[in-house]
């Protein structure tokens, strides 16, 4: 995880608000992130890509996306809403650093994010 495109603090927040452990959240984001990667190009062509950089591309996903994903790799709870925070916590981070925050987290009110990787 640490060359991934989630933001660092933006895992460490969600560890300290989930009810996963912090030595167990990066090992989650992996898993995600490894079927993510694997899914970009239909990501690309069926959701909104809100920002793109050489790291990874954010997408606006619809509400339940995380339940589904956390479904197929077989997570609890508490395990795919962790993933959904981190995703989230980073879609706010960066929108201030955008100056989009405000947008972003409206946004967020009514779809969820999923942040890929580039390979």
């Amino acid at each position: 995880m640490p060359d991934g495109p989630l933001d660092g603090n933006a895992v460490v927040l969600a560890a300290a608000k989930a009810s996963v452990s912090g030595e167990r959240l990066p090992d989650l984001v992996d898993r995600a992130q490894d079927r993510l990667a694997t899914r970009r190009e239909r990501y690309e062509h069926r959701y909104e890509c809100v920002h793109e950089d050489d790291d990874g591309a954010v997408f606006l996903v619809e509400e339940g996306h995380w339940a589904d994903l956390g479904a197929e790799l077989a997570l609890e709870r508490r395990e795919w809403t962790a993933l959904r925070r981190v995703h989230g916590e980073h879609l706010k981070q960066l929108g201030g650093s955008l100056d989009r925050r405000a947008e972003f987290e409206t946004a967020l009110d009514v779809r969820e994010v999923v942040v890929i990787g580039c390979e």
